[in-house]
């Protein structure tokens, strides 16, 4: 086989992507084409309209991706695709068109897991994280702790039993009026505010296991602004920041926690959440505390990506492990 220049797709959500990788490592291009500017019109993301965005940017995106690679067609060695979990419209656009590239050009296919893919965006930044590590991956969809023994072998130890993470953010930002994408909205209001306007609640912090919730969070944010709506007192700044302070506490004690008892050196964060400021700031001084090293990706990995995917799939494509043209898509893990 040859150096292993991946091509990878993602399509699991709004974002058109398409990467190229060699090694697993070296980012030779990375082509993202956001659709916030039509999913803001109506709040958050539509399933459909997603769906036909893809359909209209993935050759373009491609296109681009290549030339900025400065490779072409054949010099692909696989084709890597994130084909679960996520929307199932969007997942087979992205996933089509692998199976149709690989097919035509007699390359490998490769499935790949979309959580698994924010993870290794930390191996794309960092090349030598100690195991065993934890890794909390938090977005827009999910809220997970993992217990990594390697790359290749994870065990799910925690999970949020109702809203992921950034699904909170989303609802309270567009409840408070702070607009979408809510989760830079709600950060950028929390910036020019103060936390302690109010107690929120930070939920499961009294519980030894490992999992989240966050609906009881969501909706006593939201009562407090109800509050605060009809007395004319507070601010949304404050309570921006109360919620934020909130959340960022609850997932890096949670994980702080998983460390400790997996007595781990590596703290790993990833997906799009992990772009929150107080989030990293957070995470970064509780290891600090506990002599941990922390890891999180640069903000332009910690969004739906297609380098974390082709980069992922350089591991299965050294060690020959592909899918065939039967490969489907699934919208859960299960």
């Amino acid at each position: 086989m040859g150096e292993g220049i991946i091509l990878g797709i993602e399509s699991s959500c709004d974002e058109t992507a398409a990467a190229i990788v060699a090694g697993g490592r070296e980012i030779l291009s990375s082509v993202i084409h956001s659709q916030i500017d039509i999913h803001r019109l109506f709040g958050g993301v539509v399933p459909e309209v997603a769906s036909r965005k893809h359909i209209q940017n993935i050759v373009p995106v491609l296109e681009q991706a290549l030339v900025e690679a400065n490779v072409s067609y054949r010099d692909i060695d696989a084709v890597a695709v994130t084909n679960r979990p996520g929307l199932i419209g969007a997942l087979l656009v992205g996933l089509s068109f692998a199976k149709a590239f690989a097919y035509g050009l007699n390359k490998p296919l490769i499935g790949v897991n979309h959580l698994r893919g924010h993870i290794y965006a930390n191996f794309l930044t960092y090349p030598d994280i100690e195991f065993p590590a934890v890794c909390l991956v938090v977005s827009g969809g999910h809220t997970s702790l993992l217990y990594m023994r390697s790359l290749m072998h994870t065990e799910l130890i925690g999970q949020t039993e109702d809203d992921a993470a950034g699904e909170a953010f989303d609802k309270v930002a567009r409840f408070m009026g702070l607009g979408y994408p809510g989760g830079p909205r709600l950060q950028k209001a929390a910036e020019q505010g103060r936390p302690g306007c109010c107690h929120l609640p930070r939920v499961y912090l009294d519980r030894p296991h490992f999992d989240f919730s966050f609906s009881g969070l969501k909706t006593a944010t939201m009562n407090q602004w109800n509050k605060m709506q009809r007395a004319g007192e507070g601010s949304v700044n404050d309570l921006a920041a109360e919620f934020q302070a909130a959340v960022a506490e609850i997932l890096v004690e949670k994980t702080m926690r998983a460390a400790a008892h997996y007595d781990v050196p590596s703290v790993l964060m990833a997906g799009g959440v992990a772009a929150n400021a107080a989030l990293r700031e957070r995470l970064e001084r509780r290891c600090g505390e506990d002599g941990r090293r922390s890891y999180y990706p640069p903000l332009s990995l910690c969004t739906d990506n297609a380098a974390m995917i082709a980069g992922l799939a350089w591991h299965d494509f050294a060690a020959g492990r592909f899918d065939g043209l039967e490969l489907n898509a699934k919208a859960f893990l299960s």
